[in-house]
């Protein structure tokens, strides 16, 4: 391929099975773009997405009753998602600035399982609400991310063996595709 020759599309992008039957950020030469959402109608989107974050048990309860050296966990964390929401076209390169009409992360502790590992947890869940021509899933999966790295950041002299994962869209609503939720996958 020479340098003036567009790249053949990657064979992701061919064989995709989005609602245009193709990757909507690549143009027809395979290359990155951001989505014009001008003539998509507005309309109300909502999108939920969560997170869980793994530690000690005795981290867990540090966190919850409020011994964390850092300050108030929990409240930290549910702001820095919040404010991530917001900020999510700046760190992903092809989301569309959002105007947000609601954004909210809210923060459960869970106890250890007796028959598994011995870690507990918090769980984080992120709702993100617009109305406008694209939906919100991206700014509902960075909040609950970014409340999970900041719980981890504020813990993190005392256990650094957290694992943050199970980052995932929950549920969607809005635009063109309707309603989707997890569950319709399984």
């Amino acid at each position: 391929m020479s340098a003036t020759e567009p790249p053949a599309v990657p064979p992701a992008a061919a064989g995709a099975a989005g609602p245009h039957g193709r990757l909507t950020h690549l143009d027809e030469r395979g290359e990155a773009r951001m989505v014009d959402v001008g003539a998509k109608p507005d309309t109300h989107r909502r999108a939920v997405a969560s997170a869980r974050i793994t530690m000690r048990p005795e981290t867990l309860a540090m966190i919850v009753e409020g011994r964390a050296p850092k300050g108030d966990v929990f409240a930290t964390a549910r702001i820095a998602g919040i404010m991530a929401s917001k900020r999510t076209a700046d760190l992903v390169p092809m989301c569309h600035p959002i105007a947000l009409t609601h954004a909210s992360v809210d923060l459960t502790a869970e106890e250890p399982d007796p028959t598994g590992d011995g870690l507990a947890a918090v769980r984080i869940v992120a709702v993100c609400e617009t109305t406008g021509p694209t939906g919100v899933e991206m700014e509902a999966l960075t909040a609950a991310a970014v409340a999970g790295l900041t719980l981890y950041d504020m813990c993190k002299a005392v256990d650094r063996g957290m694992v943050l994962g199970e980052v995932m869209l929950l549920e969607k609503e809005g635009g063109a595709s309707g309603r989707w939720t997890r569950e319709e996958e399984r």
